[in-house]
């Protein structure tokens, strides 16, 4: 029964995981193309960027940024995919539970000889299943075309590694705090601008804190928590507000099964 579940969920998002691995994947391919072309001319670039507000190039998370360099450049273009990530994941999150709900089909699964807390696990599992094949094809994708387009320029393995590996924690932040919010809701009419909000709202409160440099913002949202810049930079993780990431994700989780076990659930009758 529970393998049947499984597989249901993971059906209806493979669609979903193709087209967002795919779209991944192109946006990685176009950037790191361009590379050899940015490099060529990095000096007048550098110097360009030098003359913009501090302000602006800290809304961007390119302070300090050498795009003459392999993974200088790349951390600017993780920033894109990082987007596309929240938003793929908040979907999900969005979508885990409300799709029945909206459908009126949830007490048709209800009706079978397993706990809600046991299906609200396979669902969660089955959708970071679909997150975890993306995740793989941002991998690929991003030593593939690096090694590719790197234009003979030499590059640390280590940060490269270390900014890939925040991605795991990056999607569970966004697809648990969907779940919760939704459950959270009375209804969910339509997943996309959910998700979509979510995502662009922590990227703005991102921007917004760079740009006024309030430290207090920087608690509140993962494009902070895992900067592209500051782990290119540094070679390691900001420990505390990778902390505070895993905090919301468990709190979500946690809170997310009790709302789910205690929930009205609307049905066709």
């Amino acid at each position: 029964m529970t393998m049947n579940i499984y597989k249901h969920e993971f059906k209806m998002n493979l669609r979903s995981v193709i087209t967002w691995s795919l779209s991944v994947m192109a946006l990685i391919f176009v950037y790191t193309s361009l590379f050899s072309s940015f490099a060529k001319d990095a000096e007048l670039l550098n110097d360009v960027m030098a003359q913009l507000p501090e302000e602006l190039l800290m809304a961007f998370g390119m302070t300090g940024l050498d795009m003459s360099t392999v993974l200088g450049f790349f951390s600017f273009v993780f920033l894109f995919t990082q987007i596309c990530l929240a938003i793929q994941a908040s979907n999900y999150g969005f979508s885990l539970v409300s799709i029945e709900e909206r459908e009126l089909t949830a007490d048709f699964l209800l009706a079978k000889p397993i706990g809600r807390a046991q299906i609200l696990t396979i669902k969660f599992l089955a959708a970071l299943t679909s997150l975890t094949i993306t995740n793989i094809v941002v991998w690929i994708s991003s030593f593939t075309f690096i090694s590719i387009f790197r234009d003979g320029r030499e590059y640390e393995t280590k940060p490269l590694v270390l900014l890939l590996l925040s991605i795991v924690v990056f999607q569970l932040f966004f697809l648990s705090v969907g779940m919760v919010i939704s459950l959270l809701m009375k209804r969910v009419r339509s997943v996309t601008p959910l998700s979509m909000g979510l995502a662009f709202g922590m990227y703005i409160l991102s921007a917004f804190g760079g740009m006024l440099g309030d430290s207090k913002l920087e608690l509140i949202t993962p494009f902070k928590h895992f900067d592209p810049n500051y782990i290119i930079g540094n070679s390691a993780y900001d420990i505390p507000l990778v902390i505070i990431s895993v905090l919301v994700i468990a709190v979500s989780i946690i809170g997310s099964y009790l709302l789910y076990t205690k929930r009205n659930i609307p049905s066709m009758v």
